[in-house]
């Protein structure tokens, strides 16, 4: 739908997802192809190795240069397209000025289990810690950091935001009803099976040995306790699918609470349906 869009209005594509900023994530990540762009200029995608930091703050930095550097030359509009919601918000509502990592504070909470930075975390910041994917140990980590480095909270810190960009956004959310949905993404793992996502992350696998812990998209983590011989291929499968809806749940969670979406069920509308109406919209916008 995004093509569709950036054909019908001249604009280039920045994508807002947190995972196909990864280089050699790509059939995992649904990662769009060079011929599935079909010329429209696309950021934001293959920036890193994935066993390399990357934070919001990273993204909301580059994108906003993006921003500017395109406002000042006046040269098209702009789609940001993606499922990160965090991103997407660091663009359009602004960011925190949160500390840069630090590397000695972080080796220290990288070698830590996950129960001992959730206990930390707790201590520290309860508010973070009942808000945050405690599974994801680099949120962790970073929630931590953060405490150390400024004696605050994570939670409070990451809230006081400064926009760093003069764009007016028109906010589109696109869902399905669950059951649609969730039938879709079991289907949508199939195809990603069949496409080759097994061998793709096998060669991650063997690639990043090192620094698996840092690699931590959905389709990916499943399948190295699979080649740690953990569980069965079809165990990880199985879980694959149950960690894509659940994060689809978490992102309907978070798109519903924020402000001025214009939401569009797609098991209500048809495809050009919802195009027309955005595109009415855009035209008064």
């Amino acid at each position: 739908m995004s093509i569709k869009l950036a054909k019908k209005i001249d604009s280039a594509i920045i994508s807002a997802d947190a995972s196909q900023i990864y280089k050699e994530l790509d059939i995992g990540t649904a990662k769009i192809t060079s011929d599935e762009m079909q010329g429209i200029q696309h950021y934001m995608i293959d920036v890193i190795n994935p066993d390399e930091d990357y934070s919001v703050g990273d993204f909301e930095k580059t994108v906003n240069n993006i921003l500017n550097e395109n406002g000042e030359k006046n040269e098209k509009n702009i789609i940001i397209t993606g499922g990160t919601g965090l991103y997407i918000k660091s663009i359009t509502d602004g960011f925190a000025k949160l500390p840069s990592k630090n590397a000695k504070i972080r080796a220290d909470l990288e070698s830590k289990s996950i129960e001992e930075l959730q206990k930390i975390l707790k201590e520290m910041d309860e508010k973070s810690y009942t808000e945050i994917d405690l599974s994801n140990k680099l949120r962790l980590v970073r929630a931590i950091e953060v405490c150390i480095l400024t004696g605050g909270k994570f939670s409070e810190l990451r809230i006081q935001n400064i926009r760093n960009n003069n764009y007016e956004f028109l906010k589109i959310f696109l869902t399905r009803n669950r059951e649609e949905l969730y039938e879709r993404i079991n289907k949508r793992v199939e195809i990603m099976i069949a496409k080759g996502l097994v061998e793709e992350a096998k060669k991650v696998y063997n690639k990043y040995t090192e620094s698996l812990y840092k690699i931590s998209s959905i389709g990916y983590k499943e399948l190295f306790k699979y080649f740690e011989g953990k569980i069965t291929l079809d165990e990880a499968i199985d879980e694959i699918k149950m960690e894509s809806r659940r994060y689809a749940k978490r992102q309907m969670t978070w798109f519903k609470k924020e402000k001025n979406y214009i939401t569009y069920n797609l098991s209500e509308m048809s495809e050009k349906q919802v195009l027309d109406d955005i595109l009415k919209k855009w035209e008064k916008f």
